[in-house]
């Protein structure tokens, strides 16, 4: 499936693709059925990973060598993304400050979420700049067009991250149901990327320090703001 990609790259989409099928889609199904029960934990949890599989099959469906599951990755990035809209605005934004205890740490989360925005900020302008100023292409372009991980977390992840931890350290209500859905898809995004880089150091693909340290601390990070928001989130009364 992946014989036209870089050795780098088929690691990486083998790496995720395994994280997809037995952390994200049971996830997925786990949620669905909370959401369907009318859990306001399940709803969030349902949000996040439809939040997942919308940048996984973006990335799949621009960056990946065309191949005979293009048309798959394609139908899967119209129904991740319509899917989380309709989920994202779902939730009764009058209601949204009921759904947390007041007790919620929101400066330790915003801020953690803004602490994992600026490094991946500085992480991908290093890589970028660097060949910029020295004229070079840059390290993981190989034969690909662009950097369209690079875009797509400089263009939206960062600075939905940073706009969402300031919202959150302001406690306003909104800001809490962004920062549900930024923690549960970069749990299961870190968790992919944290697996990617085990399979490149695998297959012999150089990998930098810098993303052997950031990723996983990253991931251990939003991990724990994930299970502190979830003992935080309150159940709506029947």
């Amino acid at each position: 499936m992946y014989s036209h990609d870089s050795v780098s790259a088929a690691a990486q989409a083998k790496a995720q693709d395994g994280v997809t099928l037995f952390l994200s889609i049971p996830l997925l199904l786990s949620s669905l059925i909370m959401t369907i029960k009318g859990s306001i934990k399940g709803r969030m949890l349902l949000t996040g990973t439809l939040g997942y599989f919308l940048y996984t099959y973006a990335s799949y469906s621009f960056l990946t060598m065309y191949n005979s599951l293009f048309l798959v990755y394609v139908l899967l990035f119209s129904l991740s993304f319509f899917a989380f809209i309709l989920a994202l605005f779902s939730f009764d934004k009058e209601s949204i400050h009921t759904y947390f205890k007041n007790s919620l740490p929101s400066k330790g989360i915003g801020f953690s979420l803004m602490v994992i925005a600026f490094m991946i900020l500085l992480l991908w302008l290093g890589k970028i700049l660097n060949s910029l100023l020295g004229g070079t292409p840059p390290q993981g372009l190989e034969h690909y067009s662009t950097l369209v991980i690079q875009v797509l977390d400089l263009a939206i992840l960062v600075p939905l991250a940073i706009v969402t931890g300031i919202m959150v350290i302001r406690r306003q209500p909104f800001g809490y149901l962004l920062a549900t859905v930024v923690v549960f898809k970069g749990v299961t995004l870190l968790l992919a990327i944290t697996a990617m880089l085990v399979a490149m150091i695998y297959r012999g693909v150089a990998v930098s320090i810098a993303e052997c340290v950031i990723f996983p601390t990253m991931t251990v990070a939003i991990a724990a703001c994930m299970v502190i928001l979830l003992k935080h989130v309150r159940e709506p009364l029947r």
